[in-house]
């Protein structure tokens, strides 16, 4: 799998404001679904497996987000999930919202990852091996 991962979705009603512009902390709604579907096809388990089978739970550690341009209602856009660096206890992120070729919102993302007592915990080497 490559270290990029794309993520199509439409703009709804529910995600804008009374201007028909989406609302800035949706953006970090459209971030997440991007990770979840980002985690789903590199493990090819979803995030409660991982935590019941593998005791592995991803949080968000930091987030800087710019917003350049707004998204509006019905638009298209595409969320792009990039693998920036890697370790046992963390995976940094860049993800970016675009309409188009034309970039709207951008935030760098790590997560940190702990186990179901919250504490700090490893991924298994055979799920580092398939982060590129």
């Amino acid at each position: 799998m490559s270290n990029i991962h794309n993520l199509n979705i439409r703009v709804y009603y529910e995600d804008t404001d009374v201007g028909g512009i989406v609302y800035y902390a949706n953006y970090l709604k459209f971030f997440e679904r991007a990770r979840t579907e980002m985690i789903y096809d590199l493990f090819k388990l979803n995030h409660k497996k991982l935590k019941t089978d593998y005791d592995v739970i991803f949080v968000v550690r930091t987030c800087n987000i710019k917003y350049l341009k707004s998204a509006e209602f019905e638009d298209k856009l595409n969320i792009e999930t990039k693998i920036i660096k890697k370790s046992s206890v963390r995976l940094n992120l860049l993800q970016q919202v675009k309409r188009k070729a034309e970039l709207l919102v951008t935030a760098e993302i790590e997560l940190a990852v702990i186990n179901r007592l919250g504490n700090v915990s490893k991924l298994p080497s055979s799920f580092l091996s398939k982060l590129k």
